[in-house]
């Protein structure tokens, strides 16, 4: 299986205007990324469709995205919003995909 590990250092993040920047940064989101939930669940949804344009990170179909969260305990309790919120759209992505009949794509990893 193919899989591509993106290390987010979550001590850049303290809400969500800087959540978003990171991960806009960590993954190539396109200029018009909303810098919304909603608008990371579209990129997060198609990394392994490239012609979709909405990430720069892709993985073949099948492939699984590790997203490797440094320092995510200091961001749980530094803001915990933005860390719940990771966490219920990542599953999101995951059940997104199944439902449509393709498989999960993030897996997190925390450090």
């Amino acid at each position: 299986m193919q899989y591509e590990t993106i290390r987010i250092d979550c001590s850049n993040i303290f809400d969500a205007q800087s959540f978003h920047r990171v991960f806009a940064a960590a993954f190539g989101f396109p200029s018009f990324y909303g810098a919304n939930m909603d608008a990371w669940i579209d990129c997060m949804t198609s990394l392994d469709a490239p012609d979709d344009g909405m990430t720069s990170v892709t993985v073949g179909k099948g492939g699984i995205v590790v997203l490797q969260l440094d320092a995510a305990a200091q961001m749980r309790t530094r803001c915990r919003r933005v860390y719940d919120d990771l966490l219920d759209c990542a599953g999101f992505v995951n059940w997104r995909r199944m439902q449509s009949g393709d498989p999960p794509i993030l897996c997190l990893s925390f450090a």
